[in-house]
């Protein structure tokens, strides 16, 4: 009933379609090629795999505006206490999806975990509420700070402008766009560029920070637990900002059709980039308090560029280029990821079939990258951003508590299935627990965004009935499905 995708050719032969039962063969699936079958190829080695993760992972964030985690733990100490205890906890959350990625070998990540373990109606709510809202307005949230920093040397005495900002950002999300849509191959290449652009920019803050130290600026760490206490409610959202901050981890799982030896790569790209990552915040947030207090910290509006202008004069200029890449960074490695989950719930019947159509020539999910296109761009545009993030946050940590319960629940109800990378049973339990309790603090604390982004979830419902399991559509609604 769910899987009705079946093998065709359009009419100009530019696409082809995935296979019967929905699911086109990988090279590691043991189906045999069949002529004339046109599959997205395995382009994805370790170190691609390393710059997906890490490219996506360090964003904006970290050069901006790491001030939440200090607003709500009260101290410098508890802040770095956090900062190192969320990329342990994501760590935790990466292996479990290390594990799910070498024993399931599709691509889709969160989706198809979902619809492996717990079946096709919270699967498709996932994907629903990912291609309407939460990705679209996720770049262009990282859209919008690309934009902004891209002009900011040229803007230097005064305010930029938004259209201006506006303008450029759709320029920006365009050109990712066409790129995943051209080569694979080259997305990846330029992916590995910018994440060595975002490991050159954070180490052009760590080595000053750490020879402000060996000078013995260390006035900022003295009586570093002291200060405000943190509340009851804000340990939590420290917590929450923190997981947001290394979100990200999971978007090599999401093309693990194309990862070469996933058995070994996946797990491998997995640990080595929360390794960098995780070193990489702490030390970081460590520079930054060699400079700036506490007090400044919170006040500051982009707190790289506050640490550059104090201690590199001049070339404080570049600081601003250098986030600039790094979104750019963000933004391709998440349209890389996330229109390979759109391509796997097309292949499953879940969206319309356009969506799984593969380009004969260039081998990328082209109709599924440029889905996303249109959406964005009237985000950028029209909608309020930062509430529709707000509103669905939760949802992805419920979602992404559900794969992790999902990943218990499967050692149980699938025993004999392979698993060539197993991680202790307490990690899943301790991340499912972590994230169902951020969704539950959520819902406490601020009841109303919650209550929305719950409202707007629950919207997928009724989709999948009335566009996958009722079977007497009218004709020209099926052909508007693309059935």
């Amino acid at each position: 009933m769910f899987r009705k995708a079946a093998v065709t050719m359009v009419s100009n032969g530019s696409y082809l379609q995935g296979q019967a039962n929905g699911r086109l063969p990988s090279t590691d699936s043991g189906q045999p090629a069949q002529e004339g079958k046109v599959v997205l190829k395995k382009k994805v080695t370790l170190l691609r795999g390393i710059s997906i993760i890490i490219g996506t992972i360090i964003g904006a964030g970290i050069f901006i505006s790491p001030k939440g985690i200090l607003k709500n733990t009260g101290s410098v100490g508890m802040s770095l206490t956090v900062w190192t205890a969320c990329g342990i906890l994501s760590l935790f959350g990466a292996l479990c999806y290390a594990e799910l990625g070498t024993c399931i070998k599709k691509s889709g990540g969160h989706y198809t975990y979902i619809l492996e373990a717990f079946g096709p109606l919270p699967a498709f709510v996932r994907v629903w509420v990912e291609l309407l809202i939460i990705r679209p307005a996720a770049t262009a949230v990282i859209s919008l700070a690309f934009g902004r920093y891209i002009l900011e040397p040229f803007f230097m005495q005064c305010e930029i402008p938004e259209l201006a900002i506006k303008l450029i950002t759709a320029v920006g999300i365009t050109l990712v766009m066409v790129l995943n849509s051209t080569s694979v191959s080259w997305s990846a290449r330029i992916q590995i560029f910018l994440t060595f652009c975002k490991l050159v920019a954070i180490l052009i803050i760590i080595v000053p920070g750490v020879i402000q130290l060996i000078k013995g600026e260390t006035q900022h760490f003295k009586n570093a637990f002291a200060g405000n206490d943190a509340s009851v409610m804000g340990l939590p959202l420290a917590f929450y900002s923190g997981m947001y901050a290394y979100s990200g981890w999971f978007y090599l799982n999401f093309v693990t059709e194309e990862v070469e030896n996933p058995e070994k790569n996946i797990p491998l790209a997995i640990c080595i980039s929360m390794i960098i990552v995780t070193v990489g915040y702490v030390l970081t947030n460590v520079a930054y308090f060699t400079t700036i207090s506490a007090g400044e910290l919170l006040l500051s509006k982009a707190v790289a560029v506050t640490f550059a202008e104090r201690l590199m004069g001049n070339f404080s200029l570049a600081v601003p280029v250098f986030v600039a890449l790094s979104c750019f960074g963000s933004m391709n490695g998440g349209i890389f990821a996330v229109s390979r989950m759109f391509f796997v719930a097309s292949r499953e019947g879940h969206l319309p079939e356009i969506l799984s159509m593969i380009h004969v020539r260039k081998h990328t999910p082209l109709p599924a990258v440029i889905v996303l296109h249109p959406l964005t761009m009237i985000m950028l545009f029209n909608g309020d951003l930062y509430s529709l993030l707000n509103f669905l946050s939760f949802a992805r940590w419920l979602f992404i508590g559900l794969v992790v319960a999902g990943l218990i629940y499967l050692r149980y109800k699938r025993p004999d299935m392979p698993r060539p990378f197993k991680v202790p049973l307490f990690i899943p339990a301790l991340f499912s627990f972590t994230c169902l309790f951020m969704v539950a603090l959520s819902l406490y604390s601020d009841p109303v965004n919650t209550g929305i982004g719950f409202a707007i979830t629950l919207t997928g419902v009724p989709a999948y009935y009335l566009f996958i399991v009722w079977d007497k559509k009218p004709k020209w609604f099926r052909k508007l499905l693309g059935k």
